[in-house]
């Protein structure tokens, strides 16, 4: 047999030197034997020698030996019973599990001594069935940098809208850059100050950081500076987390309403007149003959362009369709903006 590199050097384990002897495939070189040579140490199928030159064919004289099974199975089990590696492998894993079974109880006492993270029931870690299967993590707490010019009117519209179903709990702070946040940011810090909080619904907690910034922006990660820019995209977010009916990505008209949040998008950002008004002309094709943007009930879709709306002074209900001013009567008794 060829030799193999020893696996296991502090075990000495005796294996054969000879090969199996194997019966004569060619009949012919069979027929031709005349004379066996009792010292080949080669057989024929019926127990007699081969002949000198059929074992001259098979290559080099070997010995044949019988192979001690018995010995090797005996150290085989020796093998078995002396190794332990396994069991303290075991151990060994065992050991790291508590460990971090201790170490998840020391930052959970952390965390509920700090007063962080305090979710409601629905954001256990339970799946759902609207989103693919996949598994719902616990809501972080949310900061959004907004311009008292700019005052993001979409949170006082989800917080009327949800009120019944998930709470918006939002507190608001002046920045340094921002001594006076003016009319309209105080006006809509008391609307939202009126809008009840139950605390048997689900909530995610909001700091709206009054600030002297160009953009909306919204901070999701409580360890990284991952911004989200722009309201209607922090409205695409919340509408990610917050009540399953108002989720809209597994719906058949989820890319209709995606294009009507990139139409309010582009709207806030239009400069001229001709701008706003092709933008409104593309929402009332939209809209068309439903009775809100998303068919017959709201979606967040129809709190992005209220918002939108509410935002741009310029535009009065003289700007307006006849379509989309009943549509802003409508959602106006949902949002009570």
């Amino acid at each position: 047999m060829y030799e193999l590199k020893t696996l296991l050097p502090e075990y000495d384990i005796q294996l054969p030197t000879c090969m199996y002897p194997m019966k004569v495939l060619n009949n012919s070189v069979a027929s031709e034997v005349i004379k066996a040579d009792a010292c080949s140490g080669f057989y024929n199928g019926n127990g007699n020698p081969l002949a000198t030159s059929a074992v001259n064919c098979l290559g080099p004289k070997k010995n044949v030996c019988a192979l001690d099974l018995d010995n090797l199975s005996a150290q085989i089990q020796n093998l078995l019973k002396s190794s332990n590696d396994v069991d303290s492998v075991c151990a060994r894993q065992e050991k790291v599990l508590k460990q971090l079974q201790d170490l998840k109880q020391q930052m959970a006492n952390i965390r509920a001594s700090l007063g962080l993270c305090q979710k409601g029931p629905q954001h256990t870690g339970q799946t759902s069935l609207r989103n693919g299967g996949l598994r719902e993590e616990p809501l972080h707490d949310i900061v959004i940098n907004g311009h008292p010019n700019f005052v993001p009117y979409a949170l006082l519209a989800l917080k009327n809208a949800w009120k019944n179903l998930f709470t918006i709990d939002v507190r608001t702070f002046k920045h340094s850059t921002m001594p006076d946040i003016g009319k309209d940011a105080s006006e809509f810090e008391k609307k939202l100050s009126q809008v009840k909080i139950d605390p048997s619904k689900p909530k995610v907690k909001v700091s709206l950081i009054w600030k002297n910034c160009e953009h909306t922006e919204m901070i999701s990660s409580p360890t990284m500076y991952v911004p989200i820019y722009g309201e209607v995209n922090i409205i695409r977010y919340l509408g990610r987390v917050g009540p399953e009916e108002y989720r809209y990505e597994d719906l058949p008209n989820c890319n209709e309403i995606d294009a009507v949040l990139d139409i309010c998008y582009q709207l806030l950002r239009c400069n001229t007149t001709k701008s706003r008004a092709s933008m409104l002309r593309a929402l009332n094709l939209r809209l068309g003959k439903q009775k809100y943007f998303g068919g017959d009930k709201i979606t967040i879709a129809d709190v992005g362009v209220h918002s939108s709306l509410k935002r741009l002074p310029a535009i009065t209900s003289k700007d307006l369709t006849p379509t989309l001013t009943e549509w802003q009567k409508r959602v106006q008794l949902v949002t009570q903006l």
